[in-house]
């Protein structure tokens, strides 16, 4: 090594250790750990809005939220109407969902679809409308510019769609095609037999079209509900964007003039069908099963609900750090997804449910798996680092409730139709604080009752009944070996096809 190569390795090592030192100063002086695990954060400090700061009310007695957001020049306005699909006609279901299609669809006042689009192009204005089981929703976003023209044209489309005879018969047509397919995917086949058998196939929330349903449907039926749901009577606004907020309030209430305001939806109507606990299965040669199991759950202010939150997330609903993920996935490798579901309702009884699919020999041991990991929990606390675990996701992903003024605004929206308790996010963290592993032991005794659950399969059943080649488990070990083989329905008529 020459001298020159010498002296230029001391001055390296010479200034590497001048930096060492002056990070070491540096770090001292500011705090700063030497190691990333020894760093600290701070306690996430987070005060939800309140939904009173954000509430209005128009002249004629319509409900305003609104927010001022002048990040960019857009305004996003969005209408909630009580009722959906709680409030199609028997002999009808899914006439809600088509209605609001069309109101979108269908052109509006004496402008044609293609007009009615033409026109919100050239105002890059996007308006939609949607249905759910209880709520219609109409949404409009726009550039605060051309915000007055936009609301007029949104407002037409809401009082007075045209349901363009041509366009609903290809809305109609689609939905027939969509129809016949319903029964090649076994997971909406096991969708839509599970709630079958958890609230009645009459009601709403199980009831589905039919090719005859579908082809009945009139402009004269689009009309009376849309009359009956879209209506200043039955609706709350939302808006938040680029503008002020008086100057809001005079133009919704210029826009919403004349516009006759009718009475409030109905509640949606309880479901008459109990859950008969059993196991269940629809004959599909796949080579994966497709499993659910469960029962009804409780309402969403059932004062049990925090802690079944808190206890669904330990069970199956925290992802990799739940333990039927762990159990069944990471341990086993019988399922790419498995997951607890705790879907709570405003009205009546929501459902508890696990779900998973597997090949078809592990389906019997997966389920034992699941079923397995609810009786543990019915029998032991679960451990301190669990609802630990639990209690902090539920904690620090709360803000994002409120992550944005639209989404803000949504909530508060629906609040006050399902008159949740004004405190509710104001105490919802402290309230999951509050819950001990004893109060999850209980709630897991009271409410996961494997003996009241059902067991829904669909798949090839002579490769899942006898289990796993190591024999560790077959179908024959749930419900005594009794097994109810449900039909398959005809896709266009949902009437059961004979069995094999």
């Amino acid at each position: 090594m020459n001298h020159q190569a010498l002296r230029n390795i001391i001055r390296m090592r010479s200034l590497a250790g001048v930096i060492a030192v002056s990070l070491l100063c540096f770090s001292q002086v500011f705090g700063i750990p030497p190691r990333p695990e020894a760093i600290e954060f701070q306690a996430l400090e987070y005060t939800p809005p309140r939904a009173a700061d954000f509430r209005r009310m128009l002249s004629d007695g319509t409900i305003v939220y609104v927010a001022e957001s002048h990040e960019f020049p857009l305004v996003n306005v969005s209408i909630t109407f009580k009722g959906g699909n709680s409030l199609d006609p028997a002999a009808t279901p899914g006439l809600a969902s088509v209605m609001a299609r069309m109101v979108r669809e269908g052109g509006a006042g004496d402008m044609n679809p293609a007009m009615f689009d033409e026109k919100l192009d050239f105002l890059a204005t996007e308006m939609s409308v949607s249905s759910g089981n209880t709520f219609t929703t109409a949404r409009m976003n726009s550039l605060s510019g051309n915000f007055d023209e936009s609301l007029k044209l949104f407002v037409t489309m809401l009082r007075n769609p045209a349901f363009d005879k041509q366009r609903l018969e290809v809305v109609k047509a689609r939905l027939l095609e969509s129809l016949k397919q319903r029964n090649d995917n076994a997971s909406s086949i096991l969708a839509r037999e599970w709630k079958a058998m958890l609230y009645g196939r009459k009601h709403f929330e199980a009831s589905q079209p039919t090719a005859l349903s579908v082809e009945a449907i009139s402009r004269e039926q689009l009309q009376a509900i849309q009359e009956q749901i879209i209506q200043p009577g039955n609706m709350i606004v939302a808006v938040s964007g680029d503008f002020a907020v008086e100057e809001m309030l005079e133009k919704l209430t210029k826009a919403f003039n004349g516009w006759e305001r009718g009475a409030v939806a109905p509640d949606p109507t309880m479901p008459e069908a109990v859950l008969v606990p059993g196991l269940y299965h629809i004959q599909k040669e796949i080579p994966q099963g497709k499993v659910v199991l469960g029962k009804r759950g409780i309402v969403r202010d059932d004062p049990d609900a925090i802690p079944l939150l808190l206890l669904n997330e330990i069970l199956g609903a925290g992802g990799f750090t739940s333990r039927l993920m762990q159990k069944v996935r990471s341990n086993e490798g019988l399922a790419y997804s498995v997951r607890s579901i705790l879907s709570r309702r405003v009205n009546y009884p929501g459902a508890f449910q696990a779900t998973f699919e597997s090949k078809n020999p592990t389906v019997a041991l997966a389920s034992k798996i699941v079923l397995g990991e609810i009786v543990l929990i019915r029998q032991q606390p679960v451990t301190d680092e669990e609802i630990e675990v639990a209690k902090q996701g539920l904690i620090e992903t709360f803000p994002r409730q409120f992550e944005s003024k639209p989404t803000t605004l949504q909530v508060f929206v629906n609040d006050e139709w399902t008159n949740r308790p004004k405190d509710y996010w104001r105490t919802f963290r402290e309230k999951v604080r509050t819950v001990t592993k004893d109060d999850l032991l209980r709630v897991a005794k009271k409410h996961l009752d494997p003996s009241q659950m059902a067991i829904l399969v669909v798949g090839d059943w002579e490769a899942i009944a006898p289990g796993d080649l190591e024999g560790r488990a077959t179908m024959k070990e749930f419900f005594d070996g009794e097994v109810k083989h449900l039909p398959l329905r005809d896709p266009l008529t949902l009437e059961p096809l004979p069995l094999d």
